[in-house]
């Protein structure tokens, strides 16, 4: 890839659909169960607390949501960081090389295999997002070139508007780190987290300038995604009894904020990711690494100093990676 602009990110995002599909099924399964479990969970509190007792009927309510918070934690959201993680794989093989492992494998083949090869253990996978996203945050603490970045100077409240818009953008940065360290195709998962924040800092000013254009606009399609949805959900509660008409019109807009925030998790999310993926591999590629920003990031942030002492004691013997169909 030559560019890192929204057409090269929709482009690949198109090449990479099964993805975005799949975790669209599986967020609008989620909001399905979510919905059925809200009127299990409110509508046998109210009436376990009128016909029993009001203890009662809050322990039903707390069993619920005790369980709907362990599916929620240990299954749905490892199996969604999971796919996350093999699609930002498949993502950064087309950037790189331009196809999916030689041509001869299937994207989520291709995915699970680079994920499961590099890393071994998912628990590593959690434990370095941690660690990354607690570096960027230190440092973008303390950038001074945001107020550089507005045209009229003198607005504090302006200013502060913009650090909120920044410190929104980093959303990206772990992942597309994650993603540095899939491209140099390092095996010690550290060392690798280490080296992209390093390139990070030394880069932030184009990156965030990417990020705060793909906040700025994922706000305004996550605003006309909203819009859209509210006409299925309209016609679905046209067709309720009317003596659902004045539930009627909070279904619309639980039903319609719903598949809004699906469809941005699904399809609009992957492009602004993308966007700065493809923005962080054009910034360093060929470009030597600053060991100045290893003190400053040290001076700044304790969790980069324990990312780098994880680092040197990294040990894992090598996994045997099946040869690809």
């Amino acid at each position: 890839m030559r560019e890192a602009g929204f057409a090269t990110a929709v482009g690949l995002m198109m090449r990479t659909m099964p993805y975005a599909l799949v975790r669209f099924g599986v967020l609008l399964c989620i909001s399905i169960v979510t919905l059925v479990w809200g009127i299990l969970a409110f509508g046998g509190w109210g009436l376990l607390a009128a016909k029993v007792h009001p203890g009662v009927g809050f322990g039903w309510f707390f069993f619920l949501c005790m369980i709907y918070g362990y599916v929620w934690t240990i299954v749905v959201r490892y199996f969604l960081y999971l796919l996350k993680c093999g699609h930002i794989a498949v993502l950064t093989e087309l950037i790189t090389s331009g196809q999916i492992g030689n041509g001869n494998e299937g994207m989520f083949a291709y995915g699970k295999r680079i994920v499961k090869s590099r890393f071994g253990e998912a628990s590593v996978l959690f434990v370095v997002d941690r660690l990354v996203s607690g570096v960027v945050r230190a440092f973008n603490r303390t950038l001074d070139f945001v107020a550089s970045l507005l045209p009229i100077p003198g607005l504090s409240s302006v200013v502060s508007f913009a650090n909120s818009v920044i410190y929104a953008a980093t959303t990206y940065i772990d992942e597309t780190i994650f993603s540095y360290g899939l491209a140099r195709q390092e095996t010690n998962p550290w060392a690798s987290a280490k080296d992209g924040l390093i390139y990070y800092a030394q880069n932030s000013k184009e990156i965030l300038k990417t990020g705060v254009y793909a906040v700025i606009l994922d706000k305004v399609l996550t605003f006309f995604v909203w819009v859209v949805m509210l006409a299925p959900a309209f016609v679905i509660s046209w067709f309720m009894p009317r003596a659902m008409v004045g539930v009627g019109f909070w279904f619309v807009v639980v039903f319609a904020a719903l598949l809004a925030s699906n469809v941005r998790a699904a399809f609009i999310k992957p492009i602004f990711l993308i966007m700065t993926m493809t923005k962080f591999h054009l910034q360093v590629q060929n470009q030597p690494i600053n060991q100045e920003w290893d003190e400053r990031l040290g001076r700044v942030s304790g969790k980069f100093r324990e990312l780098d002492e994880k680092m040197r004691s990294y040990r894992r013997d090598p996994i045997p990676v099946p040869a690809a169909v």
